[in-house]
């Protein structure tokens, strides 16, 4: 029977979806040639989104880690994920170009782009910037269930997007519509590695490929290659206390309220560091009642996060809607797209717009700066497109801070534990020496009096 091919989706969405976007650039390239080595038709590797955690958490270059992993895997096209370049904040046109621009001179080669609403206009536009910036679009048709995405709406998005000659279509599915997928002829399929596959996250490609084969399909995939990959990220995982994917029940519930892994991942992730993880549930389920009042959006950023968030809010205050974000008013006011505003539910879009704020952002008018525009407001013409756009979305605080922070260091894994150990220990503070012996090799670390130098390595 026929092939099936893969994409890997673990270096975005595997870490984005369980990992809070946690990690770093060293993680990624003690493995990345081995990744390539493996079959896949593709990898994604980075979007939008992860340019602020890149900045602001991980003190890393996002522009220096698509240059470094694109120098390792040289097989496989990389993908961007090309929704919005900034999710709660206007969108030009002109920076999104900028953004495709620089994502395709660091080794970027496929798009991946998506329209909350499925609108053909902004696919059009999106398809457009990607061809002409060297890019190779794929349409990414978002799935929703809900009284208004019936067969028939999907048919003609579908319909819509195929028009626009793009070599694949994408929809978000499970391990089992995945499956069924194959036997109506879909020919390649989204997954990741364990253990950064399952949970909130894409199936497994070992358990896809399994499946695929029992069924007599053959699997376009080194599974042998692969499986390093999976000690490599388990080792990570099981040291920096990051929860590992597996294999979930049937749960209705995630039909019900449809917030996307990612976001799940992130509001739990939020919500543990102001001490309030017990809410994440309760919140979930307002998500559904916030989703209904809106009109049902398609889960997908940004609309997820607008509903998510105004869940959460609600929740927390204890009354629905006494307090709304921004982008709620927005939302009300048809400035996130009028199908929006027109199809939510009367009483709460007039509670949200009944407010001082609703009638100061009525006044609100699109805008569209031009990249020069831009950059003479944010440093002048000595300004680079990639430093362009991180100043755009980040303060100068945050950019100087990752700067500070240095190069990335590849992470050191299980396939060196004696540096791992040395590196582990030498991180103590209740101790001035340690030795570390075995029949060919005797360590011993010593702190001295003047620490600037740091701990010397004697070998004997």
């Amino acid at each position: 029977m026929s092939e099936i091919s893969f994409v890997d989706t673990t270096l975005r969405d595997g870490h984005q979806s369980l990992w809070a976007e946690g990690m770093t650039t060293g993680m990624m390239l003690p493995i990345a040639e081995r990744m390539d080595q493996a079959g896949f038709e593709a990898m994604e590797l980075i979007s939008g989104s992860h340019l602020k955690k890149c900045v602001r958490e991980l003190k890393e270059d996002p522009w220096e880690r698509v240059r470094l992993v694109a120098k390792r895997i040289t097989k496989t096209p990389l993908r961007v994920i090309a929704g919005r370049v900034n999710t709660f904040g206007f969108n030009p046109l002109s920076m999104y170009r900028v953004f495709l621009e620089r994502m395709a001179a660091n080794g970027i080669r496929q798009a991946r782009i998506s329209e909350e609403w499925n609108d053909f206009s902004g696919w059009q536009r999106k398809v457009q910037t990607a061809r002409e910036v060297g890019l190779e679009p794929i349409v990414n048709l978002i799935f929703s269930i809900s009284p208004k995405h019936s067969d028939e709406y999907y048919a003609r998005k579908t319909r819509e997007a195929a028009s626009l000659g793009v070599p694949r279509l994408c929809t978000g599915l499970g391990p089992l519509c995945c499956l069924e997928a194959i036997k109506l002829g879909i020919k390649s399929i989204n997954t990741a590695i364990p253990p950064l596959a399952n949970s909130a996250s894409n199936p497994s490609v070992f358990n896809i490929a399994r499946n695929a084969r029992a069924l007599g399909y053959t699997p376009a995939i080194d599974e042998a290659v692969v499986k390093p990959v999976v000690e490599h990220f388990t080792f990570i995982a099981k040291r920096e206390g990051f929860p590992t994917g597996m294999p979930v029940e049937y749960d209705y519930s995630q039909y019900l309220h449809q917030v996307p892994g990612g976001m799940i991942s992130n509001l739990g992730h939020q919500l543990r560091r102001v001490g309030l993880q017990d809410r994440l549930e309760e919140a979930l389920k307002e998500a559904v009642r916030v989703r209904a009042d809106f009109g049902y959006p398609s889960m997908v950023t940004p609309l997820s996060q607008y509903v998510g968030s105004q869940a959460a809010i609600n929740v927390i205050v204890g009354e629905r809607y006494k307090e709304v974000t921004d982008q709620v008013i927005k939302y009300a006011l048809g400035q996130c797209g009028e199908e929006g505003s027109s199809s939510m539910d009367p009483d709460v879009k007039d509670r949200i717009l009944d407010r001082p704020r609703a009638k100061e952002l009525a006044r609100w008018e699109p805008y569209e700066p031009s990249v020069e525009d831009l950059r003479s407001k944010l440093g002048g013409p000595g300004v680079s497109d990639e430093e362009l756009l991180l100043r755009w979305l980040l303060t100068k605080d945050e950019i100087e801070a990752m700067r500070a922070a240095g190069a990335p260091k590849e992470y050191l894994s299980g396939t060196q534990p004696v540096v791992a150990l040395i590196e582990e220990l030498a991180k103590r503070s209740n101790c001035s020496q340690i030795r570390i012996q075995r029949p060919d090799l005797s360590l011993i670390l010593e702190k001295r009096p003047d620490t600037s130098k740091g701990p010397s390595t004697i070998d004997r």
